[in-house]
């Protein structure tokens, strides 16, 4: 299994050596976007991590979202793009409708890129109807890496979020990832 961790602004300083994977909060909503974004993507870059970008998902505007997401994330060509489905602040969620939409939008503005869904077991059982995971599940479950209780099939397991959101991934070797998040066949 592969290693990696997720961070946001709120992550100033992280160590991307040893890792083999980095995904960044990019943007929320409609209007904000990380200011540290390029810089934490530089430095996973810096220590070859491929790059993931995530937007977190708010109800409504979902293509207006998708737009402004892949404008503002800053991918490059091999990095890969998540929705982060869960609970907002303010308690309410995006449907599995507008789930599936967001990720549908991303995928059709960014038809080079693997775009991935990130939840939480409780989301994932609870909340959806469709399964749909876009290129792959992205499941945050806090238990033995790489053991989420779940039956569908996943690519990205989130295990713990102390001291950082820590994963692991589903491919042999870090060439494996690069070539999938390429477009290759894993």
């Amino acid at each position: 299994m592969l290693h990696g961790v997720d961070v946001s602004a709120h992550n100033s300083s992280y160590e991307a050596k040893g890792l083999d994977f980095v995904f960044i909060k990019a943007t929320e909503g409609r209007s904000y976007a990380s200011p540290r974004r390029a810089d934490q993507a530089a430095k996973a870059r810096d220590a070859g991590c491929v790059v993931g970008f995530y937007h977190f998902l708010w109800p409504g505007n979902i293509e207006a979202q998708a737009e402004y997401f892949v404008e503002k994330c800053g991918a490059k060509e091999g990095d890969l793009l998540a929705a982060d489905w869960e609970s907002t602040s303010s308690g309410t969620h995006a449907s599995g409708a507008q789930k599936d939409q967001f990720l549908r939008a991303v995928k059709k503005l960014r038809p080079h890129h693997r775009v991935l869904l990130y939840t939480n077991v409780s989301f994932w059982k609870g909340h959806d109807s469709t399964s749909y995971a876009g290129d792959g599940l992205w499941i945050a479950d806090y238990v033995s890496p790489g053991k989420p209780r779940i039956k569908g099939k996943w690519l990205i397991h989130q295990h713990t979020d102390r001291p950082l959101d820590k994963n692991v991934a589903r491919f042999e070797n870090r060439a494996a990832l690069k070539k999938w998040a390429a477009g290759g066949k894993e």
